[in-house]
């Protein structure tokens, strides 16, 4: 009886360990086979069928043609004529109604959290939410400012709570700036505490009061 209780207990340890080295490793593999696919499928209908061959020796050509177009369009728009060219599309589209809204929406976000120069999503720091008592991870995006900051008291940010383990939605706030304890962890590491549900900690985290 004792020696058939070791065999369950070496199979169970030995299932759980396999599980744990596999489950990341083809959750992993899975998301960047799916990535890929996804951008092949977005480049696929810029080439003539008689490419499609391509997919057989470079599986990941939707990814090459995105970085060396991105890289050509990043170099003609710091030009004169790329930057002529700029300015003409965007007056195009601003005289969109829907359009020129989605753009402009997509355009500050893009810069906002793409800019190496933005402060945004740089800090992570704990507020008392959604009660007093009770502490929530977030990321402060930027200094509130227009029509919220003008109804609302100076030194105010904006705060990103995301929800666990998806992080992708979450909630806006309007923080004072001093109600926010700052902590010495980088946005990766939030969003992999968040996204782990609190299983990954970063080893240290040392915090203190938002001037």
């Amino acid at each position: 009886m004792d020696q058939n209780k070791s065999l369950f207990t070496k199979l169970r340890n030995s299932f759980f360990a396999g599980l744990l080295f596999s489950a990341p490793l083809f959750l992993t593999i899975s998301l960047v086979i799916w990535f890929v696919q996804s951008v092949n499928g977005l480049v696929r209908p810029l080439f003539p069928e008689d490419y499609f061959f391509l997919e057989q020796y470079i599986p990941a050509y939707g990814i090459i043609v995105v970085l060396i177009g991105s890289t050509i369009i990043g170099f003609l728009c710091q030009g004169v004529l790329g930057k002529y060219l700029m300015r003409h599309s965007e007056n195009v589209l601003s005289k969109m109604p829907i359009i020129s809204s989605i753009y402009n929406t997509i355009k500050q976000v893009s810069q906002a959290v793409l800019d190496k120069d933005s402060s945004s999503f740089r800090e992570v720091g704990l507020i008392e939410y959604p009660r007093k008592g009770t502490w929530s991870l977030c990321f402060i995006t930027g200094t509130t400012s227009g029509k919220v900051a003008e109804e609302l008291p100076k030194g105010v940010v904006n705060v990103f709570v995301p929800t666990t383990p998806n992080p992708t939605s979450g909630y806006l706030l309007f923080i004072p700036r001093k109600e926010i304890i700052l902590l010495d962890m980088t946005v990766e590491q939030g969003f992999k505490m968040v996204i782990s549900m609190g299983v990954i900690v970063p080893p240290k985290q040392v915090g203190k009061k938002g001037d």
